[in-house]
């Protein structure tokens, strides 16, 4: 009979699998939108362009709209029948919702049907995310050590920018070494079918997992919620701290997220005018700078407490956004750009970044009662990303065009990050001792 596991194996099982689970999600994700611009050609009429494209965007935004439709049914089964179970049913979605849209037929060949096919894969996709992304954060904050949860759980954040660097770089290769009809033709299915070997790697790895401690303890005290959904809206203090999830946390984070690794991109290509592949490097020296500061500043939460932490992020990244934007405008627009300048602005807006990556995943779980946990993290974390955060392109681009001026939109996640700092000093609680079993 073998020995049982350490504590110290198990745990070591649970982050990479997590991780990896979690780093597939967000490489699935991303990849199709990475490729709107060629599905728009693919699987859209082509006699007009524009609205083609509006289609294909339109198909990747409706994975962020049913986001919370797949928190709310897979964190309602978490809480019932287990985290393992759901956790393991995520990734399946995901892998092979992916992997289909490798495989589809194109508007050349069968007509409508192909774009009605890459909606339902993208809406499965939606709903697979929605139920990772929360479901992974109770997973390994409930197998965390006691005293070393933000810096063990710190690294999950990490996931969403590694799949988002992984995507584009397969995709830069491939491009580099096919011809672009190639690429069109047969090249961009190879990210899709790759995920089957992503796939396989983070089923095997999942599948060897234990169930969550935590919940193994509330099934053995017949403690399980029955309707976990109804529990959330009808018990006072939960709904209270799901606003402040949705409000302040969870917002902002997805603010900051697209402020300082998605929109600086756009923007020193297409107000700066910088050449898009100088543009990229820079953001990309930004998100390297992430990983180091997001581990810091996890440790650091499990010093001084997360309440501390995820202020001085909410603050400094409301008083620095236009700021920083304003900076980038002012040294990119230069006869000659100067880069040191750039690069220094971007890492302004790490900072803000990290004091909310950092401690996140740890928080979202200590905020809620065992009983309810999946359902109350993964809700309003996947409606303020979707709603708060998905929001963020279109407000901003809308907004600049509006007044006539790039630098108007960016009052949209400046204001929302100053109601945050304010939420967050009126009412964010410090749970960084919480016992995690109540």
């Amino acid at each position: 009979m073998s020995p049982p596991e350490s504590t110290k194996s198990i745990q070591k099982k649970v982050v990479i699998s997590a991780c990896f689970g979690t780093f597939l999600e967000w490489y699935d994700f991303l990849t199709f939108a990475s490729l709107a611009i060629y599905f728009s050609v693919l699987f859209f009429p082509a006699d007009d362009p524009v609205a083609a494209l509006l289609a294909s965007l339109g198909t990747f935004g409706v994975g962020m709209i049913v986001r919370p439709l797949g928190a709310a049914i897979f964190g309602s089964l978490g809480d019932r029948h287990g985290r393992r179970t759901i956790f393991l049913a995520t990734i399946v979605l995901m892998g092979v919702s992916t992997v289909c849209v490798g495989l589809l037929p194109t508007y050349e060949q069968v007509g409508l049907l192909a774009p009605a096919l890459l909606l339902v894969l993208r809406m499965l996709q939606g709903l697979s995310v929605g139920g990772e992304v929360g479901g992974a954060a109770v997973y390994l904050t409930e197998h965390a050590p006691e005293g070393k949860r933000g810096i063990y759980t710190s690294i999950l954040q990490l996931m969403g920018p590694l799949g988002m660097m992984a995507s584009t770089l397969q995709i830069v290769v491939l491009q580099h070494f096919l011809s672009e009809a190639d690429f069109k033709s047969w090249g961009w299915r190879i990210p899709f079918l790759l995920s089957a070997l992503l796939l396989a790697i983070s089923i095997k790895s999942r599948l060897s997992l234990h169930e969550s401690p935590i919940f193994s303890q509330l099934r053995t005290r017949n403690a399980l919620a029955k309707t976990p959904l109804r529990e959330c809206f009808t018990d006072r203090h939960t709904l209270g701290r799901m606003g402040l999830l949705f409000f302040c946390i969870s917002a902002g984070g997805s603010l900051l997220f697209f402020s300082a690794q998605v929109y600086t991109g756009v923007f020193l290509k297409t107000v700066v005018n910088l050449p898009a592949s100088q543009a990229s490097m820079l953001v990309m020296i930004s998100t390297l700078a992430l990983f180091p500061a997001t581990l810091f500043c996890g440790w650091l939460s499990d010093r001084i407490g997360r309440r501390p932490v995820l202020l001085t992020g909410l603050i400094t990244g409301a008083i620095t956004i236009l700021p920083v934007f304003h900076g980038l405008l002012h040294y990119g627009k230069q006869a000659t750009p100067d880069t040191m300048m750039i690069t220094l602005l971007l890492l302004v807006l790490v900072i803000p970044l990290a004091c909310i990556t950092g401690p996140q995943t740890a928080t979202l779980p200590e905020l809620f009662p065992a009983r309810t946990r999946y359902t109350a993290v993964a809700l309003p974390h996947n409606l303020s990303a979707g709603w708060i955060g998905g929001m963020s392109p279109l407000m901003v681009t809308w907004l600049g065009v509006h007044f006539g001026d790039p630098l108007a939109g960016l009052w949209y996640p400046a204001g929302l990050l100053i109601l945050a700092s304010l939420i967050g000093l009126r009412f964010m609680p410090e749970v960084r001792n919480r016992p995690l079993d109540q």
